[in-house]
């Protein structure tokens, strides 16, 4: 599914965010962007060890922000990495998601990338509510996009097929009810 927002696509699809072949993907890191479990697990061994010596230079990421690397085995040129927060049900939960989209697609933009993948950031360990991060991430994205020109496709790449079916129900609430 996907919608025109600005001069960009704006696309929900189903597949492994490893495989995708956009200029960047971005990768649900922790903060000291270890390759760890989930999404970020998979990026990393779909990469190749090289992805986790250039990680070590950067110095960790603190939760909202965003850092890029190369791709090396992977068919982006890019990974952006930031750090979601781990979901406490408080107000700061959903503005610090909200920057790790808006901060990741300005890094994307600084790099003069055009295609850029997300996973459902913080919805696996960290425990943030699918509905509620959906929601979270198509608005921020929305917004940036209504704002800023230069990406062509933004893709929301979700791994089950419960969290496609949800960003979907989320996307097009939003667009009937005009929040985006």
């Amino acid at each position: 599914m996907q919608i025109k927002i600005g001069n960009a696509i704006l696309e929900i699809a189903k597949g492994d965010i490893t495989k995708e072949k956009v200029d960047a993907i971005v990768n649900a890191a922790n903060p000291r962007l270890t390759p760890g479990g989930g999404v970020s697990g998979a990026i990393h061994r779909a990469a190749g060890k090289q992805l986790w010596e250039e990680c070590k230079k950067l110095g960790g990421c603190k939760t909202g922000e965003a850092k890029i690397t190369r791709g090396y085995n992977l068919p982006a040129k890019y990974v952006i990495h930031t750090v979601g927060p781990v979901y406490s049900g408080r107000e700061e939960d959903e503005k610090l998601l909200a920057a790790c989209y808006k901060n990741s697609l300005k890094l994307a933009m600084q790099h003069g990338i055009k295609s850029i993948a997300f996973p459902a950031i913080s919805t696996g360990i960290y425990g943030y509510p699918m509905e509620e991060a959906a929601r979270v991430a198509i608005k921020a994205i929305a917004d940036f996009l209504k704002e800023s020109d230069g990406l062509d496709l933004v893709k929301l790449v979700l791994y089950s097929q419960e969290a496609y079916e949800i960003h979907k129900k989320v996307l097009e609430e939003m667009r009937n009810k005009n929040e985006i």
